[in-house]
């Protein structure tokens, strides 16, 4: 959010939605035509979202009057969508079907009668009155403030061709100006979808149960502890809780990640989710405003509101640039009749001609469509880019530093490898699981894990005077039999020392970076288990991806130096730091800076949080109801899937890459447009076909960011 509107939203402040911006000089002049309204004390539009935030009180009839210049339509936030006219049947389009007509029936008027007769001139006139009435206004009303944008131009190049007598070329250029922006109002819409199909996702009511009555309620209404009752088939509407229910649900909405994951009592299922099999009765935990995907959906209108550092270059540029283009065609028309006595006719129609040659159409409009488009996609596809600023920089990103724990490893301990020696596998991992059931430490639950998963029942073992051995473990008795679970330093001191062959593998498996426990009784040790906090397995592609376009990766870890040296190895990361406190990390993203200037961090969110901000771009992993991940990073990776990643990066350099082909191709057509004036080449079809066509693949060119994928 920008400061302004963190200003405006401590007070008074309320947001409406917008149809009909075409462009980000129209969406300046509404937003200052807003400011003067009485009882308005601020406002800011946010052109990327279509809205505007309204500071004060007014009413959707004086802002539809502000926005009368455009015809633009406003409703409140809550509708979140207005239906949108076809684009063959909006109003500015119907009046170019008539102006075509008009200037088809002039020409053949003009071809029987000649070009100079009343009749086909009435006929042009006629066209560019209708085609250009909008036009016109605008321009007057920049001229009279001495504002020159473009529909100052094309006013001045109309106008004047319609006074040295060339109507027809004024005629045509209305109309091709027109379909320019008819052609830009629809892939701007179309960019814009990225955000309006994500408001589709959640359903607008939902089937609640309240004091044993079930009926259908608005989101708008639903309470936080309702009972709401989704059927297979169906999409969650709220946040919440399951309290009874067992299903696999589609996160695909939220997260990017199409594969279902199983829902059971007390797991967190959120709005815009697909219900595929069971029934669940979801307890509902946050109101409508508060979902996951309403905050995907603000974080998203916020990001495309703004302004990447190249718009905010392509805006300054065009604060001088259309004053000169004026200047420049001032001169062409004044100075070759003036002081080398040529013909006066011919150099006024050069000068028009620059004018609409100059019209900044494509330059203004080649870094906004691409911002938008890239951000909506990347949204669609699970990841949240907070802003044209973290789109760039992450395409320039030299190096990335991956906190370990969670991110490029599970975060969750799992058994990898058991060692017998005596007994049944499955009869010693019981009796473990049975005594480690009583049991406080981390490491217990991976092996209570292991046991579920090969179907031991250890909940119906008896276990008798279990007592903790702080630090090294527990003892229990089980059939009259004192075991001991804990570390091989525990075996150390009950058995005076451990077996050679068994001090071997213990220290094989701790050098591949696992903690060992063993069980036994005070006569022997009967197995080995090893837990480990397993790698992602993402990680290695994704880190060897990222080295091979160029990218330093960095492991940060608080592990010890061993364990670190081990997963990095099978990570395959350029470098590893391991015993680091979240201040050493911090210290270390600094130097990582000064060294390359551009670096991301990748971790969790919340005890990375420090990291994350010093980084040039902070990606969390794990958005998904995580609101720490949301509000501290610069990118959130919300189906805590690592292969979003490369994804992003190359997302943001084929942002780059078009945008800098659209500012590079938006002057140099209108540079060779301009050489043309020299020979006298230059006429008023050339530039208005130049100018449109440029605007036209310069939009197209940004809308490719609409098909880049995973």
């Amino acid at each position: 959010m920008s400061d302004q509107q963190a200003k405006l939203s401590e007070q008074e402040m309320k947001a409406y939605r917008v149809q009909g911006f075409t462009c980000t000089s129209c969406a300046n002049i509404f937003e200052n035509n807003v400011k003067k309204l009485q009882g308005v004390e601020d406002a800011k539009v946010n052109f990327g979202a279509s809205k505007i935030y309204v500071h004060g009180s007014t009413t959707i009839e004086e802002l539809e009057k502000a926005g009368a210049f455009e015809n633009l339509k406003i409703r409140d936030e809550k509708e979140q969508k207005i239906e949108r006219e076809s684009f063959w049947k909006q109003k500015a389009n119907i009046k170019v079907y008539i102006s075509a007509i008009l200037l088809v029936m002039s020409w053949l008027l003009g071809e029987q009668y000649g070009e100079g007769h009343i009749l086909p001139t009435i006929g042009f006139a006629a066209a560019i009155l209708i085609g250009g009435y909008s036009l016109f206004i605008k321009g007057f009303k920049n001229l009279s403030r001495f504002k020159f944008d473009m529909n100052t131009l094309m006013t001045i190049a109309i106008l004047g061709a319609a006074v040295i007598g060339q109507w027809g070329e004024g005629a045509m250029v209305v109309i091709l100006f027109a379909i320019s922006e008819a052609l830009e109002r629809y892939s701007v819409d179309k960019a814009r979808q990225s955000i309006e199909s994500l408001m589709d996702i959640a359903p607008k009511e939902a089937l609640i149960r309240r004091e044993n009555k079930e009926m259908q309620v608005h989101v708008e209404d639903i309470l936080v502890g309702d009972i709401m009752i989704v059927k297979p088939g169906q999409k969650l509407a709220m946040d919440g809780t399951v309290i009874q229910g067992i299903s696999t649900l589609n996160q695909a909405a939220i997260t990017g990640e199409s594969v279902p994951v199983t829902k059971t009592v007390g797991d967190e299922v959120f709005a815009g989710t697909l219900n595929e099999e069971g029934l669940l009765e979801v307890k509902v935990t946050k109101k409508v405003e508060d979902t996951t995907i309403s905050k995907i959906i603000h974080l998203v209108e916020e990001a495309q509101a703004e302004r990447a550092p190249s718009q905010a270059f392509v805006d300054r540029f065009a604060q001088y640039y259309t004053p000169a283009i004026v200047v420049l065609a001032l001169l062409i028309a004044v100075v070759p009749p003036l002081l080398f006595g040529a013909d006066w006719s011919m150099w006024v129609y050069q000068g028009l001609a620059v004018l609409v040659v100059g019209c900044p159409c494509a330059l203004v409009v080649s870094t906004p469509v691409a911002v938008v488009t890239a951000i909506g996609n990347a949204a669609k596809n699970g990841v949240l880019i907070k802003g044209g600023i973290h789109l760039e920089e992450a395409g320039a990103l030299k190096a990335i530093a991956f906190d370990k724990t969670g991110t490029l490893t599970k975060g969750v301990p799992a058994v990898t490898d058991i060692i017998t020696y005596s007994g049944n596998e499955n009869e010693l991992m019981t009796i473990t699981a049975a005594i480690e059931k009583g049991s406080q430490h981390p490491l217990a639950s991976a092996i209570m894990r292991k046991a579920e998963e090969n179907s031991l029942d250890f909940n119906g073992v008896l276990v008798e005077d279990f007592q903790s051995i702080t630090g090294k473990g527990v003892k229990a008795k089980v059939n009259n039999e004192l075991y001991y679970v804990g570390s091989p330093n525990l075996f150390e001191e009950v058995h005076g020392s451990i077996e050679r062959n068994q001090e071997r593998q213990i220290i094989e498996m701790q050098t591949q970076g696992k903690t060992v426990m063993v069980l036994g009784t005070e006569q022997e040790i009967l197995s080995l288990i090893a837990v480990a906090d397993e790698i992602r397995e993402t990680s290695k592609d994704v880190i060897s991806k990222l080295n091979s376009i160029g990218i330093e990766t960095v492991m940060l870890t608080g592990d010890n130096q061993r364990t670190a040296v081990e997963i990095g190895k099978q990570v395959g990361v350029s470098d590893i730091k391991a015993d680091l406190l979240p201040e050493d990390k911090l210290n270390f993203i600094k130097e990582l800076r000064g060294k390359h200037k551009s670096v991301g961090m990748v971790g969790d969110g919340v005890n990375d949080a420090p990291a994350l901000a010093a980084s040039t771009v902070g990606v969390a992993m794990g958005g998904v109801g995580t609101d720490t991940a949301l509000e501290t990073a610069d990118i959130a990776l919300m189906s805590d899937d690592l292969r979003q990643l490369p994804y992003t990066i190359n997302l943001s350099r084929k942002a780059l890459t078009i945008i800098k082909q659209n500012i590079t191709f938006s002057l140099v057509i209108k540079l060779v447009a301009l050489l043309l004036v020299i020979p006298g080449w230059l006429t008023l079809w050339i530039a208005i076909f130049s100018d449109m066509g440029a605007t036209l693949l310069v939009t197209l060119n940004s809308l490719r960011l609409l098909k880049s994928k995973e």
